[in-house]
């Protein structure tokens, strides 16, 4: 595989860069150089929905309200979830995914004592049916224990996010109720749906631009300063 900024292979922080006129997609009209950039994050949501096969039966969970679980949430709408709730730690991105649409938001601690509690209100705030599919969007050990625990039986756990390289999590009680666990790494063939679902207004991402940028070496610096603190910033923008 090659990717950018995946060594050898270099970034893509250059005014221009040499690519495979094969791996170009022209965008549409309609859409600015600003949303298809998203396309790389949204991506990454795309292929986990696909992997986890997320539809309208398909009630989903979310944890961590970064720009990976936000992503998340808004595609597995599009794909058609009816409902879904997302976690985090943050009051102020958990009020970004209020925004964005999500029906439910549970603020939980760092702490794994408080699992079996922040569980059950996940639970609650689901409903009856219960998660079918959660997307573990941090990849630590509490979200991934979470992340298991609170799945309805016979239910997925896709692990996106890739915080730690091994992790204890609860796995024999999660394999007596039959949840699957699914991983995913980067993506692959997303870009035309992604593009056509920005196109088409099914997806907005314009509100998670946050921050923009110049290029110049002290604004380069000072953009991920801002991107590193958090914050309020979710995608950083440079402006060429």
């Amino acid at each position: 595989m090659k990717f950018f900024a995946t060594p050898p292979v270099h970034g893509s922080l250059a005014r221009q860069v040499v690519h495979p006129a094969d791996l170009c997609f022209k965008l549409p009209d309609n859409l600015s150089l600003e949303e298809g950039a998203m396309c790389e994050p949204l991506s990454v949501a795309v292929h986990a929905c696909r992997r986890a096969n997320i539809g309208p039966e398909t009630n989903v969970l979310v944890m961590g309200a970064g720009p990976i679980g936000l992503v998340t949430l808004l595609a597995a709408r599009a794909f058609g979830a009816p409902r879904i709730v997302i976690v985090d730690v943050d009051d102020y991105r958990l009020s970004v995914a209020n925004n964005l649409g999500a029906d439910g938001v549970v603020k939980v601690s760092t702490n794994m004592q408080d699992i079996p509690e922040e569980v059950e209100r996940i639970c609650e705030v689901m409903g009856a049916v219960g998660v079918h599919v959660t997307f573990d969007c941090a990849g630590f050990n509490k979200t991934m224990s979470t992340a298991l625990s609170a799945t309805r039986a016979g239910g997925k756990v896709c692990l996106v996010g890739l915080g730690h390289n091994e992790m204890t999590v609860p796995l024999t009680p999660a394999a007596t109720r039959e949840v699957d666990i699914i991983g995913i790494f980067r993506y692959k063939n997303t870009w035309p749906l992604c593009i056509e679902l920005l196109r088409s207004g099914k997806i907005d991402v314009k509100p998670l631009i946050t921050h923009r940028f110049g290029f110049s070496q002290k604004e380069v610096e000072e953009a991920f300063e801002t991107s590193a603190r958090g914050g309020d910033a979710i995608k950083v923008m440079f402006n060429l």
